[in-house]
């Protein structure tokens, strides 16, 4: 299954070009898309331990605020985004040694109340975050070059859809290692792991920290591209769209989130276009769908096409 993962990875990525090219407004579209999907790369990770998080916005928000005060003083994208990432990953670590010790209800729980926290805190400090308002990013350099409206565009979707590829390779590697081993153990077998010495506490951290790191990722390809950076970014309903995007598209395997997340973004465009007042109606109807007919998300339905062809 591997060598067709790798397949559907690339024809996907061609795809996704070929649509760039023939719908140039698509691109904003399909560069959020992609960054929401390495974002639920890491809710996959903690869904393999059989935990959900429905607080990572609090990740994506982190990230995307670095990239807003960072960039008039480093206004070089080749550098914000590892930065937004690295300090993600540190606020995951601190948030991970005290919810790595909850499972279940818990630890779902006590992610939401600390992302709302950080939500409240990004709305009441304005005259750092502005508030409500939102900070305005402007157009950062890529290699020290300042690029035109279509040029930049370009450059974000590009380096959106190879972090996706790396990223996404990186994930299933990582899942098929012992430490991803480990962490579906923590879904069935958690006593019987500590018995054999690998602390799941320790295990659930490590895939907590990714996940932060992929989400801060994420929060700083949002932030270039959308130029605007809000509290919203931080609350829960962004964090409830990522458990969405992970149910729609299917945990089966790395390419799910990207499945999810595009599909996820289409739908709503084109609900909203169509039905401005009822689009949360429609992608309702589009998960119930899914979840009625292919139980294991929309990378379930392609497998199973897949092995009927073969």
């Amino acid at each position: 299954m591997r060598r067709t993962e790798t397949l559907l990875a690339i024809g996907g990525a061609a795809l996704l070009v070929l649509l760039a090219i023939l719908a140039p407004w698509l691109r904003f579209v399909l560069t959020i898309a992609l960054a929401k999907g390495v974002a639920v790369l890491g809710i996959l990770l903690l869904l393999r331990a059989g935990q959900v998080s429905f607080g990572h916005a609090l990740y994506l928000s982190f990230g995307a605020y670095t990239v807003a005060f960072l960039a008039p003083a480093m206004p070089e994208a080749l550098i914000l985004m590892p930065v937004a990432m690295l300090l993600s990953g540190l606020l995951g670590l601190v948030i991970g040694l005290f919810v790595s010790r909850y499972r279940d209800i818990f630890f779902s729980m006590l992610n939401l109340a600390i992302s709302m926290v950080f939500y409240s805190l990004l709305e009441k400090l304005y005259h750092y975050t502005k508030g409500t308002d939102g900070i305005r990013v402007g157009v950062p350099r890529f290699l020290g070059m300042a690029l035109e409206r279509d040029q930049f565009e370009w450059a974000m979707f590009g380096t959106a859809l190879v972090l996706a590829l790396a990223i996404g390779c990186f994930v299933r590697l990582y899942l098929a290692s012992p430490m991803g081993q480990a962490l579906s153990a923590i879904k069935t077998r958690e006593t019987r792991l500590e018995f054999m010495g690998l602390p799941a506490r320790a295990v659930l951290l490590s895939a907590y920290v990714l996940s932060a790191l992929m989400g801060g990722l994420a929060g700083s390809i949002i932030a270039m591209t959308t130029r605007h950076v809000t509290p919203l970014l931080g609350y829960w309903t962004v964090s409830g769209e990522l458990v969405f995007i992970a149910i729609l598209g299917g945990a089966g395997a790395a390419l799910g989130p990207f499945l999810g997340a595009v599909t996820f973004e289409l739908v709503r465009v084109y609900a909203a276009a169509s039905f401005a007042d009822a689009w949360q109606a429609i992608l309702g109807l589009v998960l119930l769908g899914v979840i009625l007919f292919f139980s294991r998300g929309l990378w379930g339905m392609v497998e199973s096409l897949w092995r009927r062809r073969a």
